[in-house]
């Protein structure tokens, strides 16, 4: 499942890729993938923005089946039992049959959207309501003791019986929920975009507290949880928009420590391993390692494009996707990056939109204070391949979606 347990740690118990051979293979969609892989049985389930669930089999990279929804998929599926849940922008959350694609049952919501604000991050014109292009992902599922436990874009977290998919309980927040929920010891950890970080009982939806993040009345960009929550050690992590990484006591919802990344987003999920806990930044492009336990510093490395992808652990070797269409391998121990990826679409599209220091160059990518034409230099940034898929550590092979259509299984 989304982040590889329960916890949302990031950490996979496998040997790490830690020189890269080449691309085993690369399975091609017709449409961004920005869902991260999950790998079970030796196939891998992805979706991608063409509307489909796509099983591909891990050894070949030809195509076991696919399962058609009515819109795009940006949820990283969970596989227990059998079964292949996730949910699509048509409103529907889904199990599907692991062997055949057959779907077995659907919950419907009363509908998918994306976070909206007035005078969104300052575009113009002021006065109108407009849908974030930044929210990019749906909620994945978590699957414990029988249950599906999910978000949606109509504010509510879901609680469904994992066999019939009816109804267990619902919890409303005051906006759209679209990170991942983590549950530890019969606790759901979910943010939602109200500002609220939630801790609701498995069993009943009830709040056992909540904490409360940033606001921005003015242009709804510094407001916002964004990143799916890590917990280990009886703490819970994330990030927000608000610019902050949080540390919170998991029985409490006490502030144990945060950390300023000084305006820049925090949008992807930590990982956490041997007492640190590792995160990336959207504008400031940075990857920072903290220690889990005081929040303090144990390194960083400056990126080069936006990082919305979240890290992945295998051992001593962490794994990070970007928009500039690459795939960082940082070696935990030199605290260097040790080798890159770069998707197809990156090695024929990011140089005409990148400056010479490597950073994205928004006078050719385009973006001006009208809103209309923020979706449209978004679109541009994607045809550098952009990394936005959470990879996933398999034995033999890293596989990561890339925004130019394609899964990639990298040894």
């Amino acid at each position: 499942m989304f982040r590889g347990n329960l916890a949302h740690t990031g950490v996979y118990d496998v040997p790490p890729i830690q020189t890269l051979t080449g691309v085993k293979w690369r399975f091609h969609t017709s449409g961004p993938v920005i869902s991260s892989p999950a790998v079970a049985g030796g196939v891998a389930y992805v979706g991608s923005t063409d509307g489909h669930m796509y099983a591909i089999d891990m050894a070949t990279g030809t195509q076991r089946w696919t399962f058609k929804t009515r819109s795009r998929i940006t949820s990283s599926p969970a596989v227990d039992g059998g079964s292949v849940f996730f949910s699509s922008y048509d409103g529907n959350i889904y199990r599907v049959d692991a062997a055949t694609g057959a779907v077995q049952w659907k919950f419907a919501t009363p509908g998918e959207r994306r976070f909206a604000g007035k005078h969104l991050h300052g575009f113009l014109p002021a006065g109108e309501t407009m849908p974030d292009p930044f929210d990019v992902f749906l909620s994945s599922p978590a699957v414990s003791h029988g249950t599906v436990y999910i978000g949606s874009g109509d504010g509510n977290v879901y609680a469904l019986n994992e066999q019939s998919g009816q109804r267990v309980w619902s919890f409303h927040t005051g906006n759209v929920v679209h990170t991942s929920p983590a549950v530890v010891d019969g606790t759901v950890y979910v943010g939602s975009w109200d500002t609220y970080f939630y801790a609701l009982d498995a069993a009943s939806g009830a709040v056992k507290w909540r904490f409360k993040t940033g606001e921005d009345s003015v242009i709804s960009n510094q407001v916002g949880i964004q990143s799916s929550a890590a917990v280990a050690n009886g703490v819970v992590y994330f990030g927000c928009r608000d610019s902050k990484f949080y540390a919170l006591d998991a029985q409490t919802g006490a502030q144990k420590w945060a950390f300023d990344n000084k305006g820049s987003w925090v949008v992807s999920s930590p990982a956490i391993h041997d007492g640190v806990v590792y995160f990336v930044t959207s504008d400031s492009r940075m990857l920072h390692a903290l220690d889990a336990t005081t929040g303090k510093p144990v390194f960083s490395l400056q990126m080069t494009w936006f990082l919305f992808s979240s890290p992945a652990i295998a051992r001593d070797m962490l794994y990070v996707g970007s928009w500039d269409g690459t795939l960082a391998a940082v070696d935990l121990k030199t605290q260097k990056r040790a080798w890159t990826f770069e998707s197809d679409s990156a090695k024929r599209n990011r140089a005409a939109l990148t400056k010479p220091d490597g950073t994205p160059d928004f006078e050719k990518i385009g973006a001006n204070s009208f809103y209309d034409d923020l979706p449209v230099a978004i679109t541009k940034m994607f045809t550098a391949g952009s990394i936005l898929s959470s990879p996933v550590v398999a034995p033999g092979a890293i596989v990561v979606g890339s925004a130019d259509g394609n899964v990639y299984a990298l040894n």
